[in-house]
């Protein structure tokens, strides 16, 4: 099944990285956050990716046509030009469509222009800024067995700050940051039916706020609640959490680096 990564917005909010590269190019234990999402879906048996590019795109083009050499042992002959390859470490089947969708397109708008790229009914897609430890195939099942337009993963965010309990003013229990216990948001990891195209209009067309708001409507929306791990990385604050949580060695699931 074919996934689309949406890679291609400016990531203000990172701005301490991104005014150099783009946000999926940010790295966390010396590798980008992208990689890490394609090896997750790839451990499921999903390796055909979309990315729909747009700002920056040359550094996530030019590290993909790399990647080999980046992953390998090279004998390289100066005098001859002549480069090889030796104990080739990239084990990855993956195939990457690389998209240009417009540097100002908003995601609805990168996801309609590959309307005509996708060729079966059904399509995953996630954002290139979100880790998170789903059983993808389970998320699969699940869409197919409620026959709805779209299904994305619900999760719950990480609080901010840690959790205080009184006894009038005596501190009785604190819990630092975790989970919150109530309060679903979109994390990403959607699986959707080609019908959601009649959903988006435009380049202009916000795929949370239009999109999924009239799929909702329409009772053409489901969501598959995920308990588990999950984290996004729109601050340098949640860049350097999980930047600490990989040190640590809580992080990556299902990949090649586990």
């Amino acid at each position: 099944m074919e996934t689309i990564i949406l890679a291609g917005g400016f990531g203000s909010r990172l701005s301490e990285y991104t005014n150099v590269i783009p946000k999926p190019m940010v790295t966390i234990g010396n590798k980008p956050i992208l990689e890490y999402i394609l090896k997750h879906y790839s451990s499921y048996g999903h390796n055909c990716f979309f990315l729909a590019l747009g700002y920056k795109s040359e550094y996530i083009k030019e590290y993909f046509l790399k990647y080999n050499y980046c992953n390998s042992n090279l004998d390289i002959d100066l005098d001859s030009g002549k480069v090889t390859e030796k104990n080739h470490n990239n084990k990855s089947k993956w195939k990457l469509f690389l998209r240009d969708t417009g540097s100002a397109t908003l995601t609805g708008g990168r996801l309609k222009r590959l309307k005509d790229e996708i060729k079966g009914d059904t399509f995953m897609l996630t954002y290139g800024d979100g880790l998170c430890d789903i059983d993808i195939n389970k998320l699969i099942k699940f869409h197919h067995e409620n026959k709805k337009i779209c299904t994305i993963t619900a999760v719950r965010p990480q609080a901010r700050f840690g959790l205080i309990e009184f006894e009038g003013d005596r501190v009785t229990g604190f819990e630092e940051k975790s989970q919150t216990s109530s309060g679903w948001i979109n994390g990403g990891y959607m699986v959707m039916n080609k019908k959601i195209f009649d959903f988006i209009e435009n380049d202009q067309t916000v795929l949370e706020k239009d999109t999924l708001k009239k799929l909702a409507a329409s009772d053409n929306l489901m969501a598959f609640k995920h308990e588990g791990f999950w984290h996004c990385m729109d601050t340098k604050r949640d860049r350097d959490n999980l930047e600490r949580l990989h040190s640590e060695g809580k992080i990556f699931f299902n990949t090649e680096d586990q």
